[in-house]
């Protein structure tokens, strides 16, 4: 399974052409969207319109949710590393969702995610040339 981070949905809804290839290139593998990532970008609508259009975009996407377990290791790893390397809260809980589910996550945050242990996370495309 692949998940998507924040920054890289947000070039996808914003039409940037690496991203929109990139993500076609998925079509025969399971993609998914980490809860939390969904939530960030419903918080970045400005109102009602923009809100609409993001959840019909995002309707065929699979969501998934860490388990009890894992926002302990979420936890564990943002007590760990926050001071150390500036581990988010919402990171830390995408990130452990990402390796508890042996799943790659794709992010252009690869310092923040790699200090969580089991992680997979790998820049999708290009951004600049």
């Amino acid at each position: 399974m692949i998940l998507i981070d924040t920054d890289v949905m947000i070039d996808i809804l914003r039409d940037f052409p690496p991203a929109r290839a990139w993500l076609q290139s998925l079509a025969d593998r399971e993609v998914a969207l980490p809860g939390f990532v969904v939530m960030e970008l419903l918080q970045g609508c400005r109102n009602k319109g923009e809100l609409n259009r993001l959840k019909k975009f995002l309707d065929p996407f699979l969501i998934i949710w860490p388990s009890p377990e894992s926002c302990d290791r979420a936890l564990e790893a943002f007590s760990k590393f926050y001071l150390h390397c500036g581990l988010g809260m919402i990171d830390s809980l995408i990130g452990q969702c990402a390796a508890d589910k042996d799943s790659t996550l794709y992010s252009f945050n690869k310092k923040h995610y790699e200090v969580i242990p089991g992680i997979d996370v790998r820049i999708p495309y290009k951004r600049k040339p």
